[in-house]
Formats: C-alpha cells, structure tokens, sequence
C-alpha cells in the first residue's frame, strides 16, 4: 500500500493535537470576543454603543457627506482585505499543485519531514483559514453596502416617523458588518498560525499561543479599549427588533 495515500500514517499524535488546539482556539477566542463577560467587554462588543450613536447623530447631520464617506471607507477596507486573501489563496493552490519546491526550501532549512501528502495537507489547513477570511471579507463589504442603501432611505426630516427607525436599522446592519469583518481578521491572524506547521507541531502549537495572545490583548487589555471606554455611550441605545423603534407607525405608501 502507498503510504503516502494512507493519511493517518503521515500523521503522529503531536500533529492532530497542534491542529486540533489550533482549531478549538480559533473558535474559542471567536466565542468569546463576541461573547464576553459583562465585567470586562471585548472592543468588538464596546463599539456596537458608538455605531448606534453614530447612526443617531447620522441623523441632524447636515449634510451627511461625511458619514458617507467614513462607509466608503470601511468598505475599502474590506474590498482590500478580500483581494489580499484570493491572491493568497492562489498561491497557497500554486504550493499544492507542486510541492517539490516547498520541500526543496524545507531541506535547506533542515525542515525535511513527512510525504507529500503531509505537505499539502499543511498548506490546505492554511487555506482554510484564508478561504474563510475571504467569505466573510466579501459578506461584510456587502453588508455594509446595504447598510449605505439604508442610511440614504433616512429621511432628512428628524421628526418623520420613519427616520430613527431607519436609523437604527442601518446601525445594526454596520453592526453586522463589523462583526463579519472581525471574523475575516481573525483568520487571517490564525493562517499565519497554521503556516508554522510547516516546520512541526510544536512551532504551530507555539504561533497558535502567540496568536491567541495577540488576538486577546487587543480585544480586552489594548490602549484603544482604554480609550474607547472613557465616554463610552450608553448601553441603553435600541437596537432594531423588526418593529418601529421610534414607538410610532410607520408611513402608508
């Protein structure tokens, strides 16, 4: 039997529990950066106050052309990031359509270790994650193009029944946005994590603690979060429910 078809043997136990730590702590620390204690918030989930704020000063702004042009922003940002994470994805399909100058590398460097099989599957861990960080850079620059679709339909009336409303739903959709391209980042940081299994378990179990690190620091002990707390809107912002949040009927057609 060709053992380089038979995958369990081109995998030993330090292998399965670098990439299965790997994985649990990509979801963990996703889990709980979206899900945080109350005693000590993520930055993601302190942020969700300033877009609801935004939204509602969004609405006596005159003119508006700034809140426009911060969304055009946030949307170069993510088309910037999708781009990135194709042509990655494309080379790492270069790498695995041919290996032999990966190991060639690996040699030089005294790497040298497992078959080809193995090889790839290291890289296709890492394409994982960038395909995954792809998506959800696409789904958020979407998102937040209906988010600008929403914040035009705001009516420039601020009493008009509809105006809050509509504010807050474009709010949630930025929300939304956010969320997604958190998500997006947060890959990207663990296929830097995931290529150090090219050089073994152990430098991938070690990029994997570096990333968890880095990735707690700035969501709940970073000098932004400081910065973002002093000031920090109230809590007490509606977040949309599907019904008028303004407590008044919408307009008839």
């Amino acid at each position: 039997m060709d053992l380089d078809l038979f995958l369990p043997l081109a995998l030993d136990i330090a292998d399965i529990a670098a990439v299965l730590l790997l994985f649990v702590i990509w979801l963990g620390i996703g889990w709980i950066t979206e899900n945080p204690p109350q005693s000590r918030q993520s930055v993601s989930v302190l942020m969700k106050r300033y877009r609801r704020e935004w939204m509602l000063q969004f609405l006596t702004r005159d003119p508006r052309i700034f809140d426009g042009n911060i969304l055009s922003t946030l949307r170069d940002g993510t088309a910037f990031f999708a781009s990135a994470c194709m042509i990655a994805t494309g080379g790492i399909l270069a790498l695995v359509s041919d290996t032999d100058q990966l190991r060639g590398i690996a040699r030089e460097l005294e790497l040298e270790r497992g078959t080809a099989i193995l090889w790839e599957l290291k890289l296709l861990v890492a394409m994982f994650f960038v395909v995954n960080a792809f998506l959800k850079f696409a789904w958020s620059h979407r998102l937040f193009g209906y988010c600008a679709i929403m914040m035009a339909a705001v009516p420039n009336e601020v009493d008009d029944p509809c105006a809050r409303e509509r504010a807050m739903q474009a709010a949630e959709l930025n929300i939304t946005a956010a969320r997604s391209f958190n998500a997006g980042l947060r890959s990207v940081y663990f296929a830097l994590a995931a290529l150090a299994w090219l050089a073994g378990p152990y430098p991938l179990i070690g990029a994997t603690a570096v990333v968890l690190f880095v990735t707690w620091r700035r969501e709940f002990a970073s000098t932004s979060r400081q910065v973002i707390l002093h000031s920090l809107p109230s809590q007490g912002l509606p977040a949309h429910d599907g019904r008028p949040v303004s407590g008044s009927p919408p307009r008839q057609p």
